[in-house]
């Protein structure tokens, strides 16, 4: 296919390296009389509208060099009038300077995006074969290309033409360009690259992709045991930073955000805890390839690019993505057991440490995901919970009430892929593989579990499993119902519902200032100004009566605040069956 003959075409170019501008010029072969052209305003995995149509400047629409009527129409939808007889040309500037996962980016150093944020969609001609032009920028001639897209015409740096069966592909498939550190690995015959940006000389890239390779084995093995995955190829791109991260999963390749310090490095034999969280953010990322890629709710068997897209199902696809992420690691034999279970605690006690779990299902959560947990603010903690953290512990339930059965978690996911035939699913689908292989009814569990707001057994369930529960007390700041940002002072986040904190008429944005102490005699009060909440027991000694002094609004206050009579405890997880323990994250059956 050469761009003559692709009935959709898109040349994308840099317009202005520091002014963080692209060009992109759209053409269509066979325009229609009245032509709409929309951009999406949000993208698939993230779910928040995001308005990408603001970045966008500078548009114009001509044919055979003369000018088209051009009228925007909304938002994010522009019309051209047009003769359906002769190719349509539109140019257009797009600002790009968002450094995360989900837009686009441009300066010196580094172009990156995802079509999304670029690429106007032709109404009636979304489902049509095109091609996209990626024009290789003079001024930085050390700059490669890559990109899961399939190429048809392109040279040593992969600069040049790729194309895509439709605009769903296109837009399924973001771009890196800079000058990377890149390496190939196959896993079960298929062909993976890795690309790095930004990281520094020391980094170990035969560890990351030794580590890697060992990640996605073990995660087709988990789908498919010897047969073939459902991709041909698969690209991680990777964008190492000062501070940051994340990541977005697509069909055959994922993008992700990293702290530059969370990679492996040569004079490094130890696994630092970023570097599991980053092969954690990788396991999860890939897990997806299956489980929302592909196996994915109704609402997402085709998206609808112009507004939210709602599923109650994101605490399976999210959650249960994230309750095998760290698990899948300990299959690979890249973290311990007592390293897993550390993490499980972690989780275990994010949920437990917020109060929306008890008013807001994790089913609602999914659906709200739109304006819950993408748009957080200080009272989100009382109003919702995670979908991810939450979905996570109901997968666990799910899998240790199934061993007790001999079944396990796994083999629902993959009936699910067989029954579902690797598509569209719904909650019946999975209530039916659960009776499937159990022969009774789940409806009791799944709605106590994922539409109630009652505690999971995970208690129950991990005991029963050979896991030892110790229970630690909180950190001060949890016990009170605060979620602080100490940087040279005590500034306050949230305040949890029903806690001391809330008591005492503490608010978010108050900045803690001191604690004043009051005695039986003048000499005995005292006063002291404080930085850090981990301060408090040094200056109280035995008093559990003081005031908090706070600064709000340019006022001074003096809000009484009383410690808890009972200390808040959170988990730590143990073995205490090695056997039992070893089964189970091993996926062996008892």
């Amino acid at each position: 296919m050469n761009n003559q003959a692709a009935p959709v075409h898109y040349q994308v170019r840099v317009l202005n390296l520091h002014a963080h501008q692209w060009e992109v010029i759209l053409t269509l072969q066979e325009p229609q009389a009245v032509q709409y052209l929309q951009l999406p305003v949000w993208i698939p995995g993230s779910y928040m509208v995001r308005e990408f149509s603001k970045q966008l400047s500078q548009m114009q629409a001509t044919q055979h060099g003369e000018t088209c009527v051009l009228e925007q129409t909304a938002k994010a939808t522009w019309q051209v009038h047009a003769d359906p007889s002769q190719a349509l040309q539109v140019r257009y500037t797009v600002h790009a300077y968002d450094a995360s996962v989900r837009t686009a980016w441009l300066d010196a150093l580094r172009g990156f995006f995802n079509p999304t944020s670029l690429c106007l969609i032709a109404i009636g001609h979304e489902e049509q074969p095109l091609t996209i032009d990626l024009m290789q920028p003079e001024a930085c001639p050390h700059w490669r290309v890559a990109t899961a897209l399939r190429p048809v015409k392109t040279h040593s740096k992969g600069f040049g033409l790729y194309k895509a069966d439709n605009y769903d592909e296109l837009a399924d498939s973001p771009v890196e360009m800079a000058d990377f550190w890149a390496s190939d690995f196959v896993a079960k015959g298929v062909q993976h690259r890795v690309v790095v940006t930004g990281a520094m000389p020391s980094f170990d890239g035969v560890r990351l992709l030794s580590d890697m390779q060992k990640i996605c084995e073990t995660e087709i093995h988990f789908w498919h045991g010897a047969r073939k995955p459902p991709h041909d190829r698969y690209v991680f791109l990777i964008n190492a930073i000062a501070d940051g991260y994340g990541g977005l999963e697509h069909s055959h390749s994922t993008a992700l955000m990293c702290k530059r310090d969370d990679l492996p490095r040569t004079d490094q034999t130890v696994s630092s805890d970023g570097y599991v969280s980053l092969l954690g953010l990788i396991s999860h990322e890939y897990f997806h390839t299956w489980n929302v890629k592909r196996l994915r709710p109704v609402s997402f068997a085709r998206y609808d690019y112009t507004q939210e897209n709602y599923t109650s199902l994101l605490w399976f696809f999210e959650g249960l993505t994230s309750y095998y992420d760290d698990l899948l690691l300990c299959r690979a034999e890249l973290i311990s057991p007592a390293v897993y279970l550390k993490l499980l605690g972690k989780t275990i006690n994010s949920v437990l440490q917020t109060p929306g779990r008890h008013v807001h299902s994790v089913a609602q959560a999914s659906f709200e995901a739109w304006t819950k947990l993408y748009r957080p603010d200080a009272n989100s903690p009382n109003l919702s919970i995670s979908y991810y953290a939450k979905g996570a512990l109901v997968g666990l339930c799910l899998d240790l009430t199934l061993r007790k059965t001999g079944h396990s978690l796994d083999q629902v996911m993959r009936l699910l892929w067989q029954n579902c035939k690797a598509g569209p699913m719904q909650e019946q689908d999975l209530m039916h593989a659960l009776k499937t292989l159990t022969g009774r009814s789940w409806q009791r569990e799944i709605k106590a579990w994922v539409h109630g707001t009652g505690e999971l057994p995970l208690s129950e369930l991990l005991h029963a499993q050979g896991v030892t529960i110790t229970e630690d007390t909180c950190p001060l700041a949890q016990q009170l119902g605060l979620r602080v940002q100490e940087n040279h002072a005590v500034q306050i986040q949230s305040v949890l519902s029903d806690s001391a904190a809330e008591v005492a008429g503490l608010a978010p944005g108050d900045e803690w200032l001191g604690v004043a102490i009051a005695g039986n005699r003048s000499a005995d009060a005292s006063a002291w100004r404080i930085k850090r909440i981990d301060q408090l027991p040094g200056l109280l000694g035995k008093h559990k009566s003081f005031t908090a002094l706070i600064s709000r609004d340019g006022r001074l206050l003096q809000l009484p605040l009383r410690l808890p009579a009972k200390a808040f405890k959170q988990w730590r997880l143990g073995i205490a069956q090695a056997t039992q323990v070893g089964q189970w994250l091993a996926g062996k059956q008892a």
